[in-house]
């Protein structure tokens, strides 16, 4: 195994890596290290010494290695699915944000928490359900008369909720009462802090694999291979890319 600087060199040419060339490859390398790094605590203190900024990747990669090993695995058949497009879940969040006052990092630091963006289709072990994960009597209480499975009503359900549980004042506060774990809320804030921070960051978590935990082990569940485009469709497809990438860096 690598020492701390090479570790730091190597997530350090990821995240340059990723922002030059958008090449989902950096992403899931540099996600391939820090669940690497996830499992050895001495090895991440060691990182985040050498390499503050890569204190919020390695703090939540702890942190949900500590809450998995206390949560019981799935055990019913994984389903993974495509997630709605990058730039229609910024959208969303923004939506929600100017709508409900939560700000749209924390909303998309839950949903990639929860769901890995929608990803992950399964029902938790407590009963949770949708790409942000609502129990279904919170659900009938937040969710505006929605569909708990429709990405864009499940945001606005979860601004909602996190609203009325005074995000606006204390977001620690209204995150334990969406999930009561201190190492869950630690996770998140901890990946929203890095959303906000680094402009390309939500692009990368966006492009990460899959990977689930069973009663064997984690498993990844690569991202499926894409069709190769025309040359129009790569164009089209690199403007998109601009114009989401301007927008993300727009908002506070």
């Amino acid at each position: 195994m690598q020492g701390a600087p090479a570790i730091v060199r190597s997530l350090h040419a990821d995240e340059r890596g990723f922002a030059t060339t958008h090449d989902p490859r950096f992403a899931r390398d540099r996600q391939a290290i820090l669940r690497l790094v996830g499992r050895h605590p001495a090895l991440a203190a060691a990182v985040v010494r050498l390499a503050p900024s890569e204190r919020d990747d390695v703090q939540a990669r702890l942190d949900l290695q500590r809450l998995a090993a206390q949560s019981p695995p799935l055990r019913a058949r994984i389903r993974v699915g495509r997630p709605a497009p990058a730039a229609r879940l910024l959208g969303w969040y923004r939506e929600a944000q100017a709508r409900f006052g939560v700000r749209w990092q924390l909303l998309a630091a839950i949903n990639f928490v929860e769901s890995a963006f929608g990803k992950v289709r399964n029902t938790s072990t407590a009963g949770a359900q949708g790409p942000m994960q609502f129990l279904p009597a919170t659900w009938r209480a937040y969710g505006l008369g929605g569909n708990v499975h429709d990405p864009h009503d499940a945001i606005l359900g979860a601004a909602n909720y996190l609203r009325a549980n005074g995000a606006a004042h204390d977001e620690r506060d209204a995150l334990f009462q969406y999930n009561h774990s201190r190492l869950y809320v630690d996770a998140v804030l901890h990946y929203a802090h890095r959303i906000a921070r680094v402009p390309t960051a939500f692009a990368e978590y966006y492009a990460w694999d899959v990977y689930i935990r069973t009663a064997h082990g984690s498993r990844r569940v690569p991202a499926r291979r894409q069709r190769r485009m025309s040359s129009a469709r790569r164009n089209a497809r690199s403007s998109d890319w601009r114009a989401f990438r301007r927008g993300s860096r727009s908002v506070s």
